[in-house]
């Protein structure tokens, strides 16, 4: 299951093996496409101490897959309920504790139908890209007990060192993984137009992902803490 923009011609069925005997299936499928839905990003905005043109942004998307039909309902905690809850841990901190730099937060609407909110930001920038120092996008951030990925890690070498020398300094992470260019969040409008960015997800054993059990009682949140830290400190230290 998954959401888009356009209604495929015809339905596939995937079942698994466990739990199919065999036999005919009887399957009542109602769906309809609707057409110019509208939605929303929500942007926040603090400003540096210093009277400063660089902006670090910090993103994740609020959106999932809701429903199939009355009963079937996709909770989205880890994907990304997680990623929106980390956001807003980094506005109140930064609130608490403003930073030399400007610090935007955006919750992007439209991400599971092709990321559709971020692509509209970029497409009607509320401030120039080439002002943004850093964008910092949370997805997936319901875990980390065996670390975190960093997309983008193999293009902004010298940014990936800093969360490298932060974690090993402070001992917060078993592991930051470094992947490179990746399509598959809302970084990547970004990226295509030249912001510097990462997307960082956590590892962990939770392996639910778009299903019915992707739920908060799913949750470890082992190291949400120490991925405040170093985002916090990774803040503090970018040049």
């Amino acid at each position: 299951w998954s959401v888009g923009a356009e209604q495929l011609p015809y339905t596939v069925l995937r079942i698994q093996d466990s739990i199919y005997s065999g036999g005919p299936l009887n399957v009542e499928i109602d769906a309809k496409q609707v057409n110019n839905y509208r939605s929303q990003n929500v942007i926040a905005y603090l400003p540096g101490k210093k009277k400063c043109a660089k902006t670090i942004v910090f993103t994740a998307h609020y959106d999932h897959l809701g429903q199939m039909g009355s009963e079937t309902y996709f909770p989205g905690a880890n994907d990304n309920a997680s990623g929106t809850a980390m956001l807003f841990t980094m506005a109140k901190y930064f609130k608490a504790n403003p930073p030399d730099d400007n610090i935007m937060f955006v919750a992007f609407a439209g991400e599971e139908a092709g990321l559709l909110g971020s692509k509209y930001f970029v497409e009607n920038p509320i401030l120039k890209l080439k002002k943004i120092k850093f964008l910092i996008n949370l997805d997936i951030m319901g875990s980390g007990e065996d670390g975190i990925t960093a997309v983008n890690a193999t293009v902004f070498e010298k940014e990936f060192q800093l969360l490298q020398s932060i974690n090993r300094e402070k001992e917060l992470l078993s592991k930051i993984k470094k992947r490179g260019p990746a399509a598959n969040s809302d970084h990547y409008w970004f990226t295509e137009r030249g912001v510097p960015a990462f997307f960082i997800y956590t590892m962990g054993p939770n392996k639910h992902y778009h299903d019915i059990f992707d739920t908060y009682q799913e949750l470890s949140f082992t190291e949400y803490d120490d991925i405040t830290s170093l985002l916090i400190e990774f803040v503090k230290r970018l040049k």
